[in-house]
C-alpha cells in the first residue's frame, strides 16, 4: 500500500513489506530491470534519515519519503548497515536504494582494464597533454573535434595507449563523445574533457558502483583546478557550476542531484549505446538529456563525491558571463523534450498562498496565513499517524518544508524570474524595498551556506551572486523566447 504525503514538491510515502517487495522484484515496472545485488554488497542508511518505532519507519531521502519496513526487514538493517547475503536481504537493499534512504557500499571492483578513457577536445592541446600525464596504463581515445591544427600526441613512454580520431569540421562535444563511445570496445567508458585533471583513485572509487547491475552511470565531484586569487576565481571556489557538493546521492530529476555534467563521467557502454548515446542535435544540456533518458529507461545513476576531478573555470568576466547565460539557455530544449521532468518550481500551493497572505502584513492576511500553515500541518500529521509522535514529526517536516519553500521562492524571484521582479519594482515602492531586502538576504544566506576558508567577504560574494543570477536568468528567458517554449519559464530547474 502506498499513500502520498501532502505535496512539498514531490514527496510521497513508500509502503514496504517483505511479501510485496518479493513480488515486485520478479516484475518489470515501467521498464525497470530488477537484477539482484551481489552478495557482499552493502547499503548504509543516509545519516540525514530519521528512524522511528524501533526502525520500522524511515523518513528521509530526496525528495522526502516515509518508508515502512516489515519487522523482518528492520531487523536486517540493525545499526544502519545492511549487507546482502541472500535473496531476502538483496530485496531489502534494493528498496532502500530505490527509496533514496540508503547509499551503496559496494565490495566488488571491476578491473581497470575494462575501462576506456574518451577525451573530446577542440583547440586544447595543452590541456590534453596535462591530462594524459595523469593517466597510467589506460586505453585512451582522443577525439579531435575539428581543431585548427590536428592534435599531436606526446610521447607517453608507456603510460597509456592512445588512439586519435579526428573530425575534419567541428561537430560539438556530444558528437565527439559518441565517436569515442563507438570506438571503445571495453565494458566501461570514462569521459573526460581535455580541461579536466583526475585525482588519485578517482576511477577505482566509481568502478565499485557498477557491481550493482542496474547502475549505468557514475559521476565524480568536479572542483575548480588551481582557482586564481581574483574575485571570480574565489567565488567559483565555493560556487563552481560543475560542483554538486560533498554529499553522495542518486541522480534523479526530482532529487538533490538532478543531473551530472558530461565533462567527467564513467558509464556502462552498452547502456549508452542502447539509448543512442548523447543527442548530437542539442547545442547544450545534452548531458542532462542523457541522464534523464537513462533514468526514464530504468537505469540507476550515482553521484560519488569521494572521486574527484578538477577542472578549469573561466578567468575573464566575459567568458564567465557567457557560460552562465548558456546554462540558462539550456533549459528550453530540455523543456521541449522532457516536459514535466524539467522540474516546476517545487513549492506547494499552500505555501505560496500562506506566503502571499503573510506578506500582506494585514490582520486578516496574518490570520489566513497561520490557518493555511496549520491546515498543512494537520494533513501531514495524518500521514505520520503510525509513528510514535506524529505531531512532532509533522511539525518538524512542516518547518523544514516552509524554510526550503520560502528559500526557493526568494531565489527564483532573484534568479529565474528577475525580469518580472524588476518590472514590478518600477511600479511599486513597497515591492522595490521588499525585493532589495530579499536579494540581499538571499545572497548573504547563500554566502553563509557556502563560505569557505580563503573565500570572498560577504559584500563581494553578494555582488558575484547577483551577477550570476542575472546572467542565468537572462539565458533562461532568451532561450525560452528563441525556442518559443513557455514551459521553460515555468521551470526552476537547477543551473545546467
Amino acid at each position: 500500500m502506498s499513500r502520498a504525503l501532502p505535496r512539498w514538491g514531490r514527496e510521497f510515502v513508500v509502503a514496504f513489506d517483505r511479501a510485496h517487495s518479493e513480488r515486485q522484484s520478479a516484475l518489470s515496472i515501467s521498464g525497470m530491470r530488477h537484477d539482484r545485488l551481489p552478495d557482499g554488497f552493502g547499503v548504509r542508511i543516509d545519516p540525514r534519515v530519521r528512524a522511528y518505532s524501533g526502525g520500522r519507519f524511515l523518513v528521509g531521502g530526496s525528495p522526502t519519503r516515509l518508508l515502512r519496513l516489515a519487522p523482518e526487514a528492520a531487523a536486517l538493517i540493525g545499526d544502519g548497515y545492511l549487507e546482502v547475503t541472500d535473496t531476502e536481504s538483496a530485496v531489502v537493499a534494493r528498496r532502500l536504494l530505490d527509496s533514496g534512504v540508503g547509499n551503496p557500499r559496494p565490495r566488488l571492483l571491476p578491473a581497470l582494464d575494462d575501462v576506456t578513457v574518451v577525451v573530446p577536445l577542440h583547440n586544447d592541446g595543452a590541456g590534453l597533454h596535462r591530462l594524459l600525464a595523469t593517466l597510467r596504463g589506460h586505453s585512451v581515445v582522443v577525439v579531435d573535434d575539428g581543431s585548427d591544427r590536428p592534435v599531436r600526441i606526446p610521447d607517453s613512454r608507456g603510460r597509456c595507449r592512445v588512439t586519435v580520431l579526428r573530425h575534419d569540421r567541428r561537430k560539438g562535444a556530444a558528437a565527439a563523445r559518441n565517436a569515442g563511445l563507438r570506438a571503445a570496445t571495453t565494458e566501461f567508458v570514462a569521459f573526460l574533457d581535455s580541461d579536466m585533471v583526475p585525482r588519485a583513485g578517482w576511477l577505482e572509487v566509481m568502478l565499485g558502483h557498477f557491481s550493482d547491475p542496474q547502475v549505468a552511470l557514475v559521476a565524480p565531484r568536479i572542483v575548480p583546478r588551481e582557482p586564481d586569487a581574483g574575485v571570480l576565481g574565489r567565488y567559483d571556489r565555493t560556487r563552481f557550476s560543475l560542483d554538486h557538493g560533498r554529499r553522495e546521492a542518486a541522480v534523479t530529476p526530482d532529487g538533490a542531484v538532478p543531473y551530472v555534467p558530461g565533462a567527467a563521467l564513467l558509464v556502462r557502454r552498452r547502456a549508452l549505446l542502447a539509448e543512442g548515446g548523447f543527442d548530437e542535435a542539442m547545442r547544450s544540456a545534452a548531458d542532462v538529456d542523457l541522464c534523464w533518458r537513462l533514468e526514464r529507461s530504468g537505469w540507476r545513476l550515482r553521484y560519488e563525491p569521494a572521486a574527484q576531478v578538477s577542472g578549469d573555470h573561466p578567468v575573464s568576466l566575459r567568458e564567465w558571463l557567457r557560460r552562465k547565460v548558456s546554462q540558462g539557455a539550456g533549459v528550453a530544449p530540455l523543456a521541449r523534450r522532457h516536459g514535466g521532468m524539467v522540474a516546476p518550481l517545487a513549492v506547494p500551493l499552500w505555501l505560496v498562498v500562506a506566503t502571499a497572505l503573510l506578506a500582506s502584513l494585514s490582520r486578516w492576511g496574518l490570520i489566513g496565513g497561520v490557518i493555511t500553515v496549520v491546515t498543512a500541518l494537520i494533513r501531514l500529521r495524518r500521514a505520520f499517524a503510525e509513528l510514535d509522535n506524529p505531531t512532532r514529526v509533522a511539525a518538524i517536516q512542516t518547518a523544514r518544508g516552509c524554510g526550503a519553500g520560502l528559500w526557493r521562492l526568494v531565489s527564483a524571484s532573484c534568479r529565474h524570474y528577475w525580469p518580472i521582479t524588476a518590472l514590478a519594482m518600477v511600479f511599486s515602492r513597497r515591492i522595490r524595498r521588499t525585493a532589495v531586502t530579499l536579494a540581499v538576504a538571499d545572497g548573504l544566506a547563500d554566502w553563509f551556506t557556502h563560505r569557505d576558508v580563503g573565500g570572498l567577504d560577504p559584500v563581494r560574494y553578494l555582488a558575484c551572486k547577483r551577477l550570476d543570477d542575472l546572467a542565468y536568468g537572462t539565458g533562461l528567458w532568451w532561450g525560452a523566447v528563441r525556442a518559443r517554449k513557455v514551459s521553460a519559464l515555468r521551470s526552476a530547474a537547477p543551473p545546467l
